[in-house]
């Protein structure tokens, strides 16, 4: 049975930082969930000697490596030939894969650079994995390797099992999922599952989740895991049990921990906080607008990217001076000379005009100093100014954020869509924001 994994990742463009290592975050989560214990993350560049090392180390620390990487067809591009010399076998040439490099130059109407069939060779032993989205095919691999005893000197063989994939994360995810994760469950095949449930929650910090989630669940009980991924926080809940019982003991801890946290989860699963708001508006049989300063547009964009946002989403109106606020919202001249841009005052005329102007039935506006200029004593940079208007309704809020200019926006726009999610939902609005 498979329990623990070394993920690998090679090229020179990670260990220089031209670029960052994502898909080896995207593995250990994955790892995680299908309940592995990823005992190292690794790294190294395109050197022959430091690849083998990698491989051989990593043989020695788990029983399976995952390696993204090194696929491509350039002479820098070493995976497949240092793994094939790592494992003592040779290197065979799959026909049917150079067919498919081939027909898809073909399709796009371009010549196939004769290099490109370095890609359709693997080890002699490896079951390849089709590649739908490039031109490199990845592959498995089990085999024997002789590595130190755990429990005392010496040395003992025993089973390995690699899988190599292309590192571009378009094609390498759904390897994963289609071909890999199949494959995984079928080698850790046992009496026992692992059930799995994901919370994404934004409101409180991720120390004081883990103190509410330690009031109402054991460890004995469950293994939790925390994922920021600001401005969220995830929390799992892992439950290994025989099938019979594993699911209604997961449904009875996500119970208690929908009760401890409130309001604070905002969806289940991998909801993206503009997928919650857009289904608890269509719930409502609500519209909204939006009126945006500091956060620039940001917030209309994110509501955007959820499909069939145009069921409840009517205008964004990105009024970044004051004379666009004037002109398009009919904020008052007065309400900008007396309380300044970065005001509630100013916010909540740039809702009632956002609600006013669109026919909405809600809408929510920002106003504030993204920075990192702009500031003065009494606006500092990360000052923003949130309101709401509904029917009956106009509340506002000042908050004092923090970061960078892009960290900022993004909590921005957080906020301002969890106000417009707890509104549609009936919760107190106002709350909403953070709890460090």
């Amino acid at each position: 049975m498979l329990q623990k994994v070394v993920i690998l990742s090679t090229g020179d463009e990670l260990t220089t930082g031209k670029i960052a290592d994502t898909n080896a975050q995207w593995l250990a989560d994955r790892c995680f969930t299908l309940g592995l214990d990823v005992v190292a993350v690794l790294m190294v560049g395109d050197y022959p000697d430091r690849i083998t090392w990698v491989w051989e180390r990593a043989f020695e620390l788990a029983d399976l490596v995952i390696c993204t990487g090194g696929l491509g067809p350039t002479s820098d591009d070493l995976t497949t030939e240092i793994v094939a010399k790592v494992l003592g076998v040779g290197l065979r040439f799959d026909e049917p894969s150079a067919d498919k490099i081939r027909a898809l130059f073909e399709r796009i109407g371009r010549t196939m650079p004769e290099n490109n069939l370095r890609q359709a060779q693997f080890p002699e032993p490896a079951v390849i994995l089709e590649n739908p989205l490039g031109t490199a095919p990845g592959y498995r691999v089990s085999c024997e390797r002789e590595v130190p005893r755990a429990d005392g000197p010496g040395r003992v063989r025993a089973p390995r099992h690699l899988v190599v994939m292309p590192g571009v994360p378009r094609e390498m995810k759904p390897m994963f999922d289609d071909h890999v994760v199949p494959w995984l469950r079928e080698l850790s095949a046992s009496d026992t599952v692992l059930a799995i449930h994901t919370f994404q929650t934004f409101g409180m910090s991720e120390s004081g989740l883990d103190e509410e989630v330690n009031k109402v669940i054991r460890p004995d009980e469950a293994r939790v895991g925390f994922r920021a991924s600001f401005p969220m926080i995830s929390v799992k809940l892992l439950v290994r049990d025989v099938a019979e019982r594993a699911d209604a003991r997961l449904e009875e801890l996500s119970a208690r921990l929908r009760t401890a946290l409130g309001p604070v989860i905002f969806g289940e699963g991998d909801t993206s906080m503009e997928a919650a708001t857009g289904a608890a508006l269509i719930g409502r049989g609500a519209k909204v607008a939006v009126a945006e300063s500091c956060s620039g547009g940001l917030i209309g964009h994110r509501i955007t990217e959820v499909p069939g946002c145009s069921a409840y989403f009517l205008a964004d109106y990105v009024t970044y001076s004051n004379a666009a606020k004037v002109d398009v919202l009919g904020v008052r001249r007065e309400t900008l000379d007396e309380f300044g841009a970065v005001s509630e005052e100013t916010a909540r005329e740039m809702a009632e005009g956002a609600r006013r102007r669109s026919g909405a039935t809600v809408a929510v506006a920002t106003t504030g100093v993204a920075g990192p200029d702009g500031g003065s004593e009494k606006t500092p940079v990360g000052t923003v100014c949130f309101a709401l208007s509904a029917d009956g309704v106009l509340v506002s809020r000042h908050h004092q954020l923090w970061g960078t200019r892009d960290w900022v926006k993004l909590f921005t726009s957080q906020i301002a869509l969890d106000w417009v999610r707890r509104w549609a939902l009936g919760l107190d609005v106002v709350e909403s924001g953070f709890r460090r």
